[in-house]
């Protein structure tokens, strides 16, 4: 006679330990704590064509009570992902908040850092070619209230007014990088930044030159001669005309070709 089957029984899930939620009994509390160096696909809001596909290297953190030994990682992804792949302005607060709450946080902050791409015509030649400048957005939520600050990077030339007034023949010009941070009542484009940027320079930079625009680039600058402190002036005007923004910090740092140091300048307001 064969035995009837039996069935097991299901075996009991074990609990886990939850380690991040035990006390912490040395009294001193964490303001940021997080992932940081994510990378994420994402879409920007682009001027000229909607959005704008690029990857960005993203920063999550929330502050930690006292009271608690550590925070829940899986978490900080858990809200990055259930946003989706479209970034803009307008969507960081609401993961700012769920960070919070997911998190049980008085303060939630994000950054992110990502090339943005701008399609440019060559002065002279019309060719068209693809620029890369650097964008970065951080923001931070204290319960309700939001801080965000937009950063926008672009490399400009720049040609010594002295060098241009003291010598026979030419003058001795560098590649300097702009780096603009504003505070902002109304979202301002990224393309606007570096407009106001690289117009505030001896010349732009392309991407792709041919002889006669880099006759007109060179000549360009030489007609436009101006320190690192003029640079950094002349971005500062544009922004104070500016009617959306509300603070900025303006720096500019040229690698210099015939010293061995770089010429540095920075303007902060607001």
């Amino acid at each position: 006679m064969s035995r009837p089957s039996v069935i097991p029984a299901p075996k009991r899930r074990t609990k886990l330990q939850d380690k991040q939620s035990e006390r912490d009994h040395r009294q001193i509390r964490i303001d940021k704590v997080g992932v940081r160096g994510l990378r994420f696909p994402i879409q920007v809001r682009d001027k000229a064509h909607a959005v704008q596909n690029t990857v960005a290297v993203i920063g999550l953190f929330v502050d930690l009570p006292k009271e608690f030994k550590g925070t829940h990682m899986s978490r900080f992804i858990e809200v990055l992902n259930a946003h989706g792949n479209v970034v803009h302005v307008e969507n960081i607060p609401g993961m700012l908040f769920e960070l919070q709450a997911k998190l049980n946080a008085a303060t939630s902050h994000l950054e992110m850092e990502f090339p943005f791409f701008m399609s440019k015509n060559a002065p002279a030649s019309g060719k068209a070619s693809v620029m890369d400048y650097t964008a970065r957005f951080d923001a931070a939520a204290c319960k309700r209230e939001i801080d965000f600050v937009l950063t926008v990077k672009a490399n400009v030339t720049t040609l010594c007014p002295c060098s241009k007034a003291i010598s026979a023949r030419g003058a001795h010009n560098q590649r300097g990088e702009v780096t603009v941070k504003v505070r902002f009542k109304k979202p301002i484009w990224i393309e606007d930044l570096i407009a106001i940027m690289e117009s505030s320079a001896s010349s732009e930079l392309y991407a792709l030159l041919k002889r006669e625009d880099e006759k007109a680039v060179t000549e360009r600058a030489y007609d436009n001669p101006v320190f690192v402190e003029d640079l950094v002036r002349n971005v500062a005007l544009k922004l104070n005309a500016h009617p959306d923004v509300t603070w900025y910090k303006v720096e500019a740092e040229n690698q210099e070709s015939i010293h061995n140091h770089n010429a540095y300048a920075c303007i902060e307001k607001g």
